[in-house]
């Protein structure tokens, strides 16, 4: 896929986005949902609930079907995997139907969110909630030891939001191949310099690719500290030159030489396990060891991050304002927050997903679901993952994203 493909297929999007904006914030108080958990559960039975979802990995989809399933047995919910090729069309969707009066009758009753599209939704009314901490299971993440559990790309989530799992960057490359891997952007740009065509990244916005943009402009920054702070109290221009002559340097040695670009980290997963390139990252430290587990990836494969640290965070779950069956997303959102769901989430057979519920606060059985698989190869141990960036604000990944179809998109 080409930048210029991208920027068509963006344009509606980032034009509804626009478009909230110009709402006015709502209220988003509590409905008439019961007070007590059970009562909830009850009113729940029967529900069909539309969980509107990244679709882009099998394995993903796979665990979400296997989610369905126990919902479906355990609480007598229905749910419906709506595959996203990109969060923000489900946000386009909420807009939409805030734009058309509709305030309880919504399409969408759950939303796997990042914090872009989290601030987005927020700031616009579009959410329900609080609701976080009414669900049981959200006391095993131990949010007052782990503030992580309340704070998205440095926003405070206020419940409105529960989480579902954690991420950081990791870069995975062909040992076979690749004697000593970059440990820095800098020597990164040196490494594609001598490798040509050997490393690319996702075609931005796609998740992936805004993350290695703020990733790299982590490094590159004069004054990191400014990306806590919303991007409008800076020089934007001034702020963000750095990381547009690292590109312009970077592009022609990528594959293709920067003229086309994979459309998502599972695309370039693929192009690893093809052997087109020999370097690669992604946002979640078990994916490689899962893709050679999977016969993915060759089992030369090996990960690491980068010696600075890498960025990282807790990817959630959310209730739009006006979803239709917001008890039977409660009890979703509630299962996907037991030993049992993130235990089998973190598996490597299954996704590897790592958990956010916190060891300490669960039983010696339940604590038994977890581990067994730290130490394959491919998969860098809990210590190695300590060395943690905190997001930027997310105005910067919006105006990254922007200023990138503006300047690598055209033709």
């Amino acid at each position: 896929m080409t930048p210029s493909d991208l920027a068509r297929r963006a344009l509606p999007l980032l034009l509804a986005i626009a478009l909230a904006l110009s709402f006015p914030a709502a209220a988003t108080a509590e409905t008439s949902l019961p007070e007590d958990w059970d009562d909830i559960e009850t009113q729940a039975r029967g529900q069909t609930v539309y969980w509107n979802a990244w679709g882009g990995d099998a394995a993903v989809n796979r665990y979400i079907g296997w989610v369905a399933g126990r919902m479906a047995e355990r609480h007598g919910v229905e749910v419906v995997h709506v595959k996203l090729d990109d969060t923000a069309a489900a946000v386009s969707r909420v807009i939409a139907e805030k734009s058309a009066g509709n305030v309880d009758d919504g399409a969408i009753d759950l939303v796997w969110i990042n914090g872009e599209n989290f601030a987005a939704m927020q700031r616009n009314g579009l959410l329900f909630g609080p609701f976080a901490q009414r669900l049981p299971h959200f006391a095993l993440t131990a949010p007052d030891d782990n503030p992580e559990m309340r704070t998205d790309f440095t926003l405070p989530t206020e419940g409105f939001e529960a989480p579902w799992g954690k991420a950081q960057l990791t870069f995975y490359y062909d040992a076979e191949r690749v004697e000593t891997p970059p440990r820095d952007m800098r020597a990164l740009l040196d490494w594609a310099k001598a490798h040509p065509g050997r490393f690319t990244y996702p075609l931005v916005p796609d998740f992936l690719g805004s993350t290695f943009l703020k990733q790299a402009l982590l490094e590159l920054v004069e004054d990191p500290t400014v990306l806590a702070e919303p991007a409008d109290d800076h020089d934007v221009a001034a702020v963000t030159a750095p990381l547009w002559d690292y590109l312009d340097a970077l592009h022609p040695h990528l594959w293709r030489q920067g003229r086309h670009f994979p459309a998502s980290g599972p695309e370039l997963k693929q192009l690893m396990g093809d052997g087109e390139l020999t370097l690669a990252f992604t946002f979640n430290p078990a994916e490689p060891a899962a893709a050679v587990a999977d016969h993915q990836l060759p089992p030369t494969t090996r990960s690491y991050v980068l010696d600075g640290g890498t960025l990282g965070n807790v990817h959630f779950v959310a209730i739009p304002f006006n979803a239709r069956h917001k008890a039977g997303a409660m009890v979703l959102a509630n299962y996907l927050l037991s030993p049992e769901a993130q235990a089998r989430k973190q598996d490597i057979a299954v996704w590897g997903d790592p958990t956010v519920l916190d060891m300490d606060r669960l039983d010696a059985d339940a604590r038994a679901l977890f581990g067994g698989d730290d130490d394959h190869p491919a998969r860098l141990p809990p210590e190695a993952l300590e060395r943690l960036l905190p997001e930027p604000h997310p105005s910067w990944m919006e105006a990254l994203e922007a200023a990138w179809l503006a300047r690598y998109a055209q033709g």
